[in-house]
């Protein structure tokens, strides 16, 4: 498994299929995407075949006092290669870049479904409420120090 820098645009069709997909595409497309001032993104690849994803934004959340901040957005990860590590190894390999971009906060929307793997790699909730995003899900907020 390799885990390299990717477009936007690579991120998509794994977005699509895994996140949203009842949905058309333009949904897995987040707003300053192609902004490389502002976000970066990852991809994990399987014999050279691009199976995980995640991105992430120069994002300031308000509810936490940190000045700079990440947050980390359409981490996706095809059905059939879930369950093998992609998506901790995307992190391990984001949580250097974005202490260097001397951030030391990285947040999500965490899917309620997906509490107990951000909670294996050292994420906390912020509190207890769950929230609706519409068309998608319960959602949790969550946090890393970096």
């Amino acid at each position: 498994m390799r885990v390299l820098r990717i477009s936007a645009q690579d991120t998509y069709p794994i977005r699509q299929q895994v996140l949203v997909p009842t949905h058309e595409l333009k949904k897995a497309k987040f707003e300053n995407d192609d902004d490389e001032d502002i976000s970066f993104h990852l991809g994990a690849f399987l014999d050279g075949k691009l199976v995980s994803v995640a991105s992430f934004f120069y994002e300031r959340n308000p509810l936490f006092p940190d000045l700079h901040q990440y947050q980390l957005r359409g981490m996706a990860t095809l059905p059939e290669h879930q369950g093998k590590g992609l998506s901790s190894e995307l992190l391990t390999t984001a949580f250097p870049i974005i202490k260097q971009n001397f951030c030391t906060l990285l947040w999500c929307n965490a899917r309620v479904s997906a509490v107990g793997f951000y909670e294996k790699v050292g994420f906390k909730k912020l509190n207890e409420d769950v929230f609706e995003i519409d068309d998608i899900g319960p959602h949790i907020l969550m946090y890393k120090q970096i």
